[in-house]
């Protein structure tokens, strides 16, 4: 019972009251029932333009990374290509690095400023607009940035396709294409739905690629336009946006029930298991389709780093790489000279190894209510838990201040304004990081020791202790370390919610570039991306004692 108490305690306090009380700013606002925003909002032609780019952006970046998140994980999981691993680490990268950096990166890779292109002397003059400030640039990049999500949920659902119905399509004389034309594509219908209608909330919600190339074309979208309002108008506007926040939750949640209906309307289930299909032999295509896929990687990864590290190397903006005018001072400069850098690291670390320790403590007493509770309410626990994770970080944020925005009651303590309200909506949006992973391990162990403990006469928080958190540890700790990762750099929420002294490296590298100071922006981020992926290379060298599935980019 008192941990029972002390999750929904938890819950309610991470992801029900926030959004309890965003609710209640939009339809209450100071106590008293109005439509007031909601007419305001619906009579505001910015608005109707603002949701319309969201549409736009968040339909065109979900058709591109469904289509290149399918060609890519069908090549991978149905061929005999080689190096899988190694492919699937690189291609899953771009997800595992934060929206920003992304778009800075491409930024820095065309342009008149572009460092990579000055060296081939292929830069076009200076003063020409950058070719991705423009709708189709912020869909690209948001299509690169998501098609890792889809291909991770529709390799999932195709390692566990039935070889008898693949086998009986070849027996009938089908060919490859028609096999994953008539076969494979259909029965995975539902991963393909689900991780279309994830991608939408993902681009719906994304606010680093949309303010890097969309903000300076006056293209705005949903979360920009937020991001304007709020930075213009302080407090005195959080009504106005809160009611902007539930628009893009409204946006987001009509793509789930879009998903909902469609998955509904036939049913795909499996109900045979049996070992994976055999993968299909290129013959001679082999060595063609493999440089295809490594030169997709060297699209999508390669050169856009090349960019970014090498803008980082240069001592002004146009200036031509060279023996000459290479340095390593941008480097210098972000990491002892500019104090508000040197705080991000400090806030970011602090918030990061906080929010990832967080979650796994409590992963553990959640996962064992979710994975091995009986109870009909833990399916509601478990959407309360998804909630502010589902949901774009926008709206989190809009109402993590609006919750703080006066003291916390009998406690008198304020945290509007300072690193703790930061510190706050990571918890809440990233918690279920940690869960997800620690439901799977659950999923996968032996239940006998734990109810042999029980039998024994061993408490609850005993048995918690002493025999499921050893077991379940690797995969917590898995999850705490994407946590780590994610909220390293994250922007979303800490551009809406940071404030003198609390920046993050997501905030500094946000705001060196609206400054124009495109290198150290790149500085930054090439660390960034360098510690991102050697935390990757490091996790890999332990993915053997992990439970299956734990890491993303790992079988």
């Amino acid at each position: 019972m008192a941990l029972t108490t002390m999750i929904f305690g938890i819950i309610a306090l991470f992801s029900l009251l926030p959004m309890i009380r965003l609710l209640q700013e939009v339809i209450l606002p100071g106590g008293k029932f109005s439509t007031e925003a909601i007419r305001s909002g619906l009579g505001d032609p910015v608005v109707w333009r603002a949701t319309w780019n969201s549409i736009v952006v968040g339909i065109g970046g979900t058709v591109f990374a469904v289509v290149l998140g399918v060609v890519v994980s069908v090549i991978v999981t149905l061929t005999n290509i080689r190096m899988t691993q190694t492919l699937i680490l690189f291609f899953v990268t771009p997800l595992m690095i934060a929206p920003q950096v992304t778009a800075l990166a491409w930024l820095q890779l065309f342009g008149p400023s572009s460092a990579f292109l000055n060296a081939f002397g292929l830069a076009p003059p200076l003063g020409t607009p950058n070719p991705l400030y423009s709708a189709g640039g912020i869909i690209a990049l948001l299509g690169i940035q998501y098609a890792p999500l889809v291909f991770l949920i529709l390799r999932a659902g195709l390692r566990k396709l039935p070889r008898e119905l693949v086998e009986a399509a070849q027996a009938g004389g089908a060919g490859p294409f028609r096999v994953i034309g008539t076969v494979v594509l259909p029965l995975m219908t539902p991963s393909i739905v689900g991780a279309a209608a994830l991608t939408f909330v993902s681009c719906v919600g994304n606010f680093g690629i949309p303010a890097f190339l969309g903000i300076p074309a006056n293209y705005l979208v949903l979360p920009t336009l937020i991001f304007q309002r709020l930075a213009g108008g302080g407090p005195a506007v959080l009504s106005d946006v809160a009611y902007l926040s539930a628009l893009i939750g409204v946006l987001a949640m009509a793509g789930i029930v879009l998903q909902d209906y469609i998955s509904r309307r036939r049913d795909f289930r499996i109900t045979t298991t049996s070992l994976p299909i055999d993968r299909y032999d290129l013959g001679i295509w082999r060595l063609p389709m493999e440089v295809a896929m490594w030169m997709l990687i060297a699209v999508i990864l390669v050169l856009p780093m090349c960019g970014l590290i090498l803008t980082s190397l240069v001592r002004g903006y146009g200036v031509v790489l060279s023996a000459d005018t290479v340095t390593l001072e941008n480097y210098r400069f972000i990491l002892f000279e500019h104090a508000a850098a040197r705080r991000a690291f400090v806030n970011s670390l602090m918030l990061s190894v906080t929010a990832a320790v967080f979650a796994v403590f409590v992963a553990v007493p959640v996962g064992y209510l979710i994975a091995w509770g009986k109870k009909k309410w833990i399916r509601w626990l478990n959407f309360a838990i998804e909630l502010p994770y589902a949901l774009p970080g926008v709206v989190l944020a809009i109402a993590s201040l609006l919750l703080f925005l006066k003291p916390i009651p009998v406690l008198g303590v304020q945290i509007y304004n300072t690193v703790w309200i930061i510190l706050f909506a990571y918890l809440a949006r990233f918690l279920v990081l940690a869960i997800r992973p620690t439901v799977n391990g659950f999923a996968q162990l032996d239940r006998t020791l734990e109810e042999a403990a029980e039998i024994a006469g061993a408490s609850l928080f005993m048995r918690l202790r002493t025999i499921v958190f050893p077991l379940v540890a690797p995969a917590a700790m898995a999850g705490g370390l994407l946590i780590f990762m994610t909220a390293l750099s994250e922007l979303t929420v800490s551009a809406l919610l940071w404030s003198s002294g609390s920046e993050t490296i997501g905030v500094v590298i946000f705001s060196f570039e609206q400054g124009g100071d495109s290198k150290y922006a790149s500085a930054l981020s090439a660390v960034i991306v360098f510690v991102t992926f050697l935390i990757m290379l490091g996790a890999n060298t332990f993915a053997d004692k992990l439970p299956d599935g734990v890491l993303p980019w790992r079988d």
